[in-house]
């Protein structure tokens, strides 16, 4: 504990973002790092608590609490404390293989677990995290360190996605030889073409990649396995085949007027506008025309926060953004103590900007579709709504209710460009078939519970893929065991020890 009393002296401050009126005219990182003295001062917020919830990973009433990644944060918290920046980064880097990713995108379960949290304001983890990765990086400290001595065996990875990327990092450290297979003309996955710039600036990404190709690890761009190679001909030259495609087919909505055009899944359209600014800065506008259109996103969650962010900075007339479930309190209720995560109303960037822009939050709870209206060109014009309600139970019943159509609350909301943002069903099927690897009803590979190999020997599965739908940080912790496993096989034995990246 680099100060014993720095929880109750220094309040909690988080570094400066810049204001929506000057933000929303480009796609650039908007979050400012705080003074590295500054930052020292949050690192000494940290109690050092005797039970450490923040990198606990418990599950607790179906929520995780903490780091999935288990990283050892009291312990770096106390060297930013004392300004041991460059112990504090060998520290975070033992657990975490690419924290500028999570120390920009991941919803901080380490702060929500802090005991500071319980009667206060948690300790800023997340930014001290990011700070420390960027400080690293400027300084020198993050160099390439290829494997000294090469095992001669041969690993493909097909999605160079977090949990792709997490698992080729670690088995090439190893010493195998990996090649990553990426169906996008840009390896990153979702973290290059799923989360927007503002969010996480490209160059973060192919700064990663550029250090992974210098410590041997080969990508291969433009291959969708499955379609453009066969998962019989990556078996026969390569010795083990780790399987990260994501969870990326995304759900739709199936209601009548769902054939009319300017109807877009969600990550159709981020897709093509990081595409086009990563290609021409926007000046191609191979993208869903947005500017002066009046726009609904169908979807509360992260990206369909990203679709408002968007859709303000291409120059929307208008934004709704449409969520099923009721709106959260804006406090911990009493059957949501702490640690667990707290389910509360939080207000994500993207509403902030459409508040700024249009008046007023975007987001509309309790509501969903139920048809869309097409005008005379066939483009959606109109989106018919209703409002959502608990059904009412028997008295005595003890199941959960669900949400119901309320009678009479119909309405119908202009709309030009629609973006569906209402989760994913799982992973594409073809990949997995190509292997003889079964998906279950929910899109996921069927695994045996904490194993990541499937009926093939030489098949493994990580992230979304064998998860579902999940959160970056998770998908790197899916990549890393998936790795200790793959490793395990190949040699007969692993000193790769679960859920670390480090060679023990």
């Amino acid at each position: 504990m680099g100060k014993p009393t720095g929880f109750l002296e220094y309040d909690r401050k988080n570094g400066d973002v810049r204001p929506p009126e000057e933000r929303t005219k480009d796609f650039k990182e908007f979050h400012i790092l705080l003074p590295g003295k500054e930052q020292e001062l949050q690192g000494a917020r940290c109690m050092a608590c005797g039970v450490p919830f923040c990198q606990s990973a418990m599950e607790l009433n179906g929520m995780v609490s903490g780091c999935p990644l288990k990283n050892l944060v009291p312990e770096f918290n106390d060297l930013v404390c004392t300004g041991n920046w460059q112990q504090a980064y060998r520290r975070l880097t033992k657990t975490s293989c690419f924290p500028e990713f999570t120390g920009r995108v991941c919803p901080a379960l380490c702060e929500a677990a802090c005991t500071c949290g319980l009667h206060g304001d948690p300790v800023s983890t997340k930014e001290n995290e990011l700070q420390i990765i960027e400080k690293a990086f400027a300084s020198g400290w993050v160099k390439p360190e290829p494997p000294r001595v090469r095992t001669g065996k041969t690993v493909a990875v097909v999605g160079s996605g977090p949990s792709g990327l997490a698992a080729a990092f670690l088995l090439n450290r190893r010493g195998h030889q990996v090649t990553v297979f990426e169906k996008s003309d840009r390896p990153g996955g979702l973290l290059m073409y799923g989360i927007p710039n503002m969010k996480l600036d490209k160059a973060v990404v192919e700064r990663r990649i550029r250090l992974l190709e210098a410590e041997g690890i080969a990508f291969v761009t433009g291959m969708d396995v499955g379609r453009d190679v066969t998962g019989e001909s990556l078996l026969k030259e390569y010795d083990r085949v780790v399987l990260a495609c994501g969870a990326g087919k995304p759900r739709d909505i199936q209601v009548p007027g769902r054939e009319a055009g300017g109807i877009y899944f969600a990550v159709d359209y981020l897709t093509a506008v990081t595409k086009s600014l990563l290609d021409s800065g926007l000046k191609d506008k191979k993208y869903p025309k947005t500017a002066g259109k009046r726009v609904v996103v169908i979807g509360g969650g992260d990206t369909g926060n990203d679709c408002v962010a968007t859709a303000v900075r291409l120059g929307a007339r208008s934004v709704v953004q449409l969520e099923m479930m009721p709106e959260p309190p804006k406090k911990r209720r009493e059957d949501n103590p702490w640690p667990e995560w707290p389910r509360v109303k939080k207000t994500d960037y993207g509403q902030e900007e459409a508040a700024w822009a249009y008046g007023a939050d975007p987001r509309r709870y309790c509501t969903t579709v139920t048809e869309f209206l097409a005008g005379k060109s066939g483009n959606v014009n109109r989106v018919r709504t209703v409002e959502l309600e608990p059904e009412k139970l028997p008295e005595g019943s003890s199941a959960r209710p669900g949400m119901v159509p309320k009678a009479g609350s119909e309405k119908e909301i202009p709309a030009d460009l629609v973006l569906i943002a209402a989760g994913f069903v799982g992973a594409e099927s073809y990949c997995a078939e190509g292997f003889g690897v079964a998906l279950d009803s929910r899109g996921r590979t069927s695994l045996a519970e904490g194993s990541h190999r499937t009926a093939n020997p030489a098949v493994f599965t990580a992230g979304d893929m064998r998860r579902g739908q999940s959160l970056v940080v998770w998908a790197m912790r899916e990549g890393l065991e998936a790795a200790r496993e793959v490793d395990e096989s190949l040699m007969g034995y692993t000193n790769l020890e679960p859920g670390r990246r480090d060679l023990c």
